[in-house]
């Protein structure tokens, strides 16, 4: 760490510093708040979608029972071709949002699938949709917490270290220039004293 100079352009100095700290602290509460409100959402979000998900599969297990029959091979009807995932700017942080998802849908012989093996595609797709977009909503959640955790950082360097330091500063270098105005006082009555009683002493001298 520098050592502080105690000087009068130290002092201009680590005023414009203290005055910037103050400045800047605020705004980035501000976006602190927001990035905390913009997390929060997020979770509920994800909680949400991880219910629709679970509800979805409640569906499937209610409305198709008949999927656990083992004669009948499901696996390889729905895979996915393609998600496009898009950033949005938030708060000054990029976040990731669910843009299009493409699949592919297995071509299936009606002889040997049953009737309702449209409704088990349209299902799946549902299922495999909700899985995607709740892996976005985590990865969404992440980014959000990880921003908060640095504002938030900055945010105490700034309360807890940047502006105590520079006050710190500030009142310690008014304490040395002023003590060394008060010297240069002092010498300054002394020097005078002493010139108006050396010619007092000169003529006492000479008689």
């Amino acid at each position: 760490m520098a050592r502080l100079r105690l000087s009068k352009s130290s002092l201009a100095h680590e005023r414009e510093q203290l005055k910037l700290y103050r400045r800047l602290l605020p705004s980035l509460d501000l976006k602190r708040r927001q990035l905390s409100v913009e997390a929060e959402k997020a979770r509920d979000r994800r909680d949400r979608l991880a219910r629709e998900s679970e509800d979805l599969e409640a569906r499937v297990g209610a409305e198709l029972p008949m999927v656990a029959v083992r004669a009948i091979e499901f696996r390889g009807l729905v895979s996915v071709r393609h998600v496009r995932v898009r950033r949005e700017n938030v708060v000054g942080v990029r976040l990731p949002e669910l843009e299009a998802l493409e699949c592919d849908i297995a071509k299936y012989s009606e002889l040997i699938h049953p009737a309702w093996t449209d409704l088990l595609v349209e299902r799946i797709h549902a299922a495999v949709e909700a899985r995607i977009r709740l892996t976005v909503a985590d990865e969404r959640i992440e980014i959000l917490e990880r921003a908060v955790r640095r504002v938030t950082q900055r945010v105490n360097l700034f309360e807890r270290v940047l502006i105590p330091t520079a006050e710190k500063n500030i009142k310690k270098i008014q304490i040395f220039l002023g003590d060394v105005e008060r010297d240069a006082v002092v010498r300054s009555k002394i020097a005078k004293a002493r010139r108006q009683i050396a010619p007092e002493t000169i003529q006492e001298a000479t008689r």
